[in-house]
């Protein structure tokens, strides 16, 4: 008998004009990036914290502490690697992913086909198993003001 969990994941973080635009692990044209330790990914370091959540693993921030100079501008994309790998060694799989990222700029319905595509084998599922959805805040606070850019993730993991 398979055994599963599910984990939620919240993550934000502030756009500035000095940085590249990462989410969902591909770089997108914009005139704003998102200041982080790592490379900002808030997509997928939501993506992260549901993983470690369902895993009852703690946080992305307990594990890639962003005091410690190993990940200071590391590619989200091996912090996922390394989530699904830690999740694994307790013996889960991930089952499937369903992310909101909230954003009024850039547009994003463009960009999901190929984000999914991205993550996908990085987690070891087929594309059809991630979902990412994009939305606004319809102008209300620091999202809508363009502050930031925030995402939320769900998954489900399997035993």
């Amino acid at each position: 008998m398979s055994k599963i969990r599910v984990g939620m994941g919240y993550d934000v973080h502030a756009l500035v004009s000095d940085r590249p635009l990462w989410l969902g692990g591909i770089r997108l044209e914009h005139t704003h990036g998102l200041k982080g330790h790592s490379d900002a990914d808030v997509l997928i370091h939501a993506i992260c914290d549901a993983l470690l959540g369902a895993a009852a693993m703690r946080d992305i921030g307990f594990h890639f502490p962003d005091t410690s100079d190993q990940f200071e501008g590391i590619d989200s994309k091996i912090l996922l690697q390394r989530t699904v790998k830690l999740i694994a060694e307790k013996g889960w799989r991930v089952g499937n992913v369903d992310a909101t990222v909230c954003a009024e700029a850039p547009k994003l319905q463009r960009h999901i086909p190929t984000m999914c595509a991205t993550l996908a084998p990085i987690m070891g599922v087929d594309v059809d198993d991630v979902s990412i959805k994009a939305t606004t805040t319809e102008r209300l606070g620091f999202t809508g003001r363009r502050e930031g850019i925030s995402a939320y993730a769900v998954v489900l993991i399997e035993k």
